[in-house]
């Protein structure tokens, strides 16, 4: 079994072309705004546990805890 896919992987080395990896950036259209859109998209999900933090801060700030005797 595991020279039946050592023999699969050589053959798929040797059929590749160069110019197959040149193509699969054609679809991607990699601009100069890409790492904007990135950072755009990542901010809220790294501001978001912060927010989250600051409005359960807010609202429970004021609460004295509760004491079961």
């Amino acid at each position: 079994m595991k020279a039946c896919k050592a023999i699969g992987a050589a053959l798929l080395v040797l059929v590749a072309s160069p110019a197959w990896a040149l193509d699969s950036y054609r679809y991607l259209h990699v601009t100069i705004d890409t790492p904007w859109a990135i950072f755009l998209f990542l901010l809220p999900i790294v501001l978001s546990p912060f927010i989250l933090m600051a409005v359960l801060y807010w609202r429970f700030a004021g609460r004295k805890p509760d004491h079961k005797d």
